[in-house]
This record gives C-alpha cells, sequence and structure tokens, in this order.
C-alpha cells in the first residue's frame, strides 16, 4: 500500500513539473500582433486653434463719490437695470472742523461788513435826498451794500456745502447722490449703509460704490501664443463654448490682437478680444461677466478629401509612410510599407494626397486585447 502512494506522489510531481514548463513554454512564445484594418474616408477636415479666457462686457463704468462721508442709503441692488442718471446711493459728508471753523468766521466777518455798509448806505441814502452828497457817492454806498449782502449769502452757503455737501442753489448740483452715468446692469455694489468712502482725486482712485456695465455688449478676452498668433488674423470668425453653460454655443468675430506680447511663466502670450455676437437661442440664458470659456478659430478647412487616421500613419525623419495590406494572401509579408503625401491634420485625422487608392486597405493601431481594457485604469 506504501509503495503504490509512493509512486502515485511521483507521478503527480511529474504532471506538475511537465504543466509547468508547458505553461511557461507557451509564455514564452512571441504572439502575433495584430492590427485594426481601416480604410480611406472622405470627410471634413480643420485646423482649430484654441484660445481660453473669459466673457466681459465691453464697457464696464466704476462709480466713485466726488465727496468723503459715509453711505446713508442704497437705492440699488446688484442686477437691477439702470438708466444715465439714475440715483444708486446718497453720501452724508463728514465736515472738516478746520474748513467749518474758517467759514463760520468768515461768515461773521461778513455780517459785520454787512452792518456797516448798511449803515453807511442810510446814511448816505439821507444825505443824497437832502441834496449835500453826490449822485455818484450814493451810487459807491449802494453797490457796497448789495456787496456785503451778497458776501453773507455765499459765506451762509458755503457752510452748507462744508456741513452737507449741498446748497440750496446748488441742489440739482449735488455731489451726495450717486447717479449712474451710463445705463446698463449693475454688476456689483461693494459698500454698504454706513461705510466711510473717499472722493475720486489726482492721489486717490477713490472707493467704489457701484460697478455698471452694458451687458449687450459683450467681449471674449484671452490670450495666445506666440506659436499660434501667426495663424489668426482680425475678422476671423470664433466657436465661444461657455463652460458654466454646457449646451450653449455663441458667435463671436475676432476684432483685436495685441501688438505686443506679455510674457508668462516662460511663455510669450498676446492678448486677443472678439466681439460677442446676440444669440437668438432660447437656450443660451443670461451670459454673466467673468465666465469663463473657450474660443475655436478655424485657421485652415479642406472639404471632401480622402483622409485616414493620424495613428496609421508612420513619421520617419521627413518622411511618411503607411502599411498597405497585401492582396497577395500567400505572400510572405502581410503589408507594404508605401511612401505617402499628406495634407491637412486635425491630431486626429489626416488628408492623404497621394500614396494610398480609394480601395486599398491599411494598417491602423494595435488592437487592444478585451483583457488588457478591463485592466486599464479610468482616467
Amino acid at each position: 500500500m506504501k509503495k503504490f502512494f509512493k509512486i502515485l506522489l511521483f507521478i503527480l510531481l511529474g504532471l506538475i513539473i511537465i504543466g509547468t514548463f508547458v505553461f511557461l513554454w507557451n509564455k514564452s512564445k512571441v504572439k502575433e500582433v495584430e492590427y485594426e484594418i481601416v480604410k480611406m474616408e472622405v470627410r471634413t477636415i480643420e485646423k482649430i486653434t484654441i484660445i481660453t479666457g473669459t466673457v466681459e462686457p465691453r464697457n464696464e463704468v466704476d462709480l466713485k463719490p466726488q465727496i468723503s462721508g459715509i453711505i446713508t442709503a442704497l437705492y440699488k441692488e446688484s442686477g437691477d437695470l439702470v438708466k444715465s442718471g439714475d440715483v444708486i446711493a446718497k453720501v452724508q459728508v463728514i465736515p472738516d472742523i478746520s474748513q467749518l471753523n474758517s467759514a463760520e468766521s468768515q461768515l461773521k466777518l461778513a455780517e459785520i461788513n454787512l452792518e456797516k455798509s448798511k449803515n453807511d448806505f442810510d446814511r448816505t441814502s439821507q444825505l443824497y435826498k437832502s441834496g449835500v452828497v453826490s449822485k455818484e457817492a450814493y451810487d459807491n454806498s449802494t453797490s457796497a451794500y448789495k456787496t456785503a449782502k451778497e458776501e453773507v449769502a455765499n459765506a451762509k452757503e458755503n457752510i452748507e456745502i462744508i456741513k452737507e455737501g449741498i446748497s440750496k442753489n446748488t441742489a440739482k448740483y449735488s455731489n451726495t447722490l450717486i447717479k449712474a452715468t451710463i445705463s446698463g446692469m449693475i454688476l456689483d455694489i461693494p459698500v454698504k449703509v454706513g461705510n466711510s468712502v473717499i472722493q475720486s482725486n489726482n492721489f486717490n482712485d477713490g472707493t467704489t460704490i457701484a460697478t455698471i456695465a452694458n451687458m449687450n455688449d459683450l467681449i471674449f478676452k484671452g490670450n495666445v501664443d506666440e506659436t499660434e498668433v501667426g495663424r489668426i488674423a482680425v475678422g476671423n470668425d470664433v466657436k465661444l463654448m461657455i463652460g458654466a453653460m454646457q449646451d450653449a454655443k455663441l458667435d463671436a468675430v475676432l476684432e483685436y490682437i495685441a501688438p505686443k506680447g506679455a510674457v508668462e511663466n516662460g511663455a510669450t502670450l498676446f492678448e486677443i478680444k472678439a466681439a460677442v455676437k446676440k444669440s437668438e437661442n432660447a437656450n443660451t440664458g443670461f451670459i454673466r461677466s467673468g465666465y469663463s470659456a473657450n474660443g475655436e478659430i478655424v485657421t485652415a478647412k479642406v472639404e471632401n478629401v480622402y483622409s485616414l487616421p493620424e495613428s496609421s500613419i508612420e513619421f520617419s525623419g521627413d518622411s511618411t509612410f503607411v502599411y498597405i495590406v497585401n492582396k497577395d494572401k500567400k505572400a510572405k509579408e502581410k503589408y507594404i510599407k508605401t511612401p505617402v503625401k499628406l495634407g491637412l491634420s486635425d491630431g486626429i485625422n489626416v488628408q492623404i494626397l497621394s500614396g494610398v487608392k480609394k480601395d486599398d486597405e491599411v494598417r491602423g493601431k494595435v488592437k487592444i486585447d478585451e483583457k488588457m481594457k478591463k485592466n486599464v485604469p479610468m482616467q
């Protein structure tokens, strides 16, 4: 019985060894590479330059106060449509103490001068009626009295302006009311009631109270690499695809290419601007300022030409080849290496000018085994 088990054990061990050698031998055999077979197809090929950028209003205006003070009221909100002249906010002036003291002092002096001029006028008027003084002396006294009254009125108005930023005579020219300078949409109101604001002057840009833009006049702004800028020209059509609006595509026309580039991260970029055409597509929706977008410009195009996938082309120096399936099935070589002349390429398909016939079958890319496909990680 023991002898039987020993024999069985040796047989099993031998089978394992033989099976291992067979497995390794089969694995070491070089499998024949299989290729996809393709034929020429008639298609339209376009060479496209892609530009990244944003959609912005052409004219965007920042409203800044002409006086310093505190926001006491806001009459509009972001997103509201306004017309030129509409009041957006009101600013309360913070009077300067030194200016106020000076203005009050000027008023007191003007009142003193007015009282003296009035007394002189009353006295001269009586003497003139009595025929004691000349007409010239009376006229001079009258003029001095009127001038003194005007100085008092100006001094009072000056105090009103310092305190309130407005006077009765200048109400329609008030700087305390912040008005829209253009018609359009309010994009942003960065201030709140109670915020202090600084006036715009030669030394300070001033506090922005509101930003207004005409959202019916939009442009696409982007940057083009120096390797691509030579392929585009003013007047080119641009197809815009907005990331936030997946189903929307807009048409635009290139209207500006910067004559000077700017270096960013080691690359020279040129700014471009394209005027966005009004879209009648109801699915477009409202286009917001600052949307990111990709612009496509067709720099070259050929229609109804024979083409092959670029993956079927072999590049060797300045020469290009394809491998045409040998129609002689008995021949040793399955593929015939043939030089070809190429035309326009879009990166996927390439135009074939010569070297391949309409009915020729061409070796394409390597077939991927189904098991290998399952093992390829998802990108």
